[in-house]
């Protein structure tokens, strides 16, 4: 129950320092930048957790905290039908626009807690990099309510990206100075452990049975621009006051340019979990 009890107080933390109404707007400001920059999720572990949790064609899935569509496009290209929950107006905007091309898909702009029950409508709930921010104490019984008998819950995500090392430490100086509790990196070692913990938690709600997690290490190249955009779109970098982030970012870019020119690789690790429901 470590795990569980983590992800409780995790989560206690952000609902005591932020109001429902700011979590839900939490990604409002940076919308259109997590849009664009955030990494999509590999299709080669897409189709592996469609064909582990036994989806069927004609399946119907919920997904929670969309966002704009980053992983709902994925599965709506495989014809399934979607009920897609995004709390942000901005992101459910966005994630409007993205489906349009998908008429199965369904876009309602509320949070998981807030959302009406529809009692074993569900061949799948899916979560792309987005559970955390559901309170423990709903999330994981009421996804097994909305499931049908011995259907899956599936978790995807995707970690920081993270800059090569060697880069990395030309930066430590800048987040010394501007924002010391955010310059930190992690090692392969530290997502891996940290997937670990997320799956654990799913078995530790006492809902869910026969996990199943797989993940593949991946790599983008960004434009120094674009990958400055995606820090902006971090939980850690929206806390910051707007004035910090400002020299922030002032500092990293001018060392990025003088260090790496005009890109910079980021790396970070993909992984999903699924477990069916007891």
């Amino acid at each position: 129950m470590k795990d569980l009890e983590q992800r409780k107080s995790w989560y206690s933390e952000v609902a005591t320092q932020y109001t429902s109404q700011q979590r839900k707007n939490w990604y409002n400001d940076v919308a259109d930048a997590y849009n664009r920059t955030r990494p999509r999720y590999p299709q080669q572990l897409i189709s592996r957790a469609v064909e582990l949790a036994q989806l069927p064609k004609e399946a119907v899935i919920l997904e929670v905290g969309c966002g704009p569509g980053t992983a709902t496009t994925a599965f709506a290209e495989l014809g399934f039908s979607m009920v897609c929950l995004e709390p942000s107006q901005k992101s459910s905007q966005l994630a409007q626009q993205n489906c349009l091309p998908y008429p199965k898909v369904e876009i309602i702009n509320s949070s998981f807690e807030e959302w009406p029950l529809e009692p074993s409508r569900f061949d799948a709930v899916l979560a792309a990099t987005s559970f955390h921010w559901v309170s423990p104490e709903v999330g994981y019984a009421k996804a097994a309510d909305a499931l049908k008998d011995h259907r899956y819950m599936i978790l995807l995500w995707n970690m920081t990206p993270q800059p090569e090392y060697e880069v990395y430490q030309v930066l430590h100086e800048v987040y010394q100075t501007q924002a010391p509790a955010l310059g930190r990196y992690e090692q392969r070692e530290t997502q891996e452990k940290q997937v670990k913990r997320f799956g654990q938690a799913v078995i530790d709600s006492g809902r869910f049975q026969d996990l199943a997690s797989e993940q593949l290490p991946c790599e983008v190249t960004y434009s120094i621009d674009d990958y400055l955009t995606l820090l902006s779109t971090l939980s850690p970098y929206i806390a910051l006051d707007s004035q910090q982030r400002t020299s922030l970012f002032t500092g990293l870019q001018a060392t990025l340019e003088r260090y790496c020119g005009s890109t910079v690789q980021v790396s970070y690790l993909s992984a999903f979990h699924i477990a069916k429901k007891i």
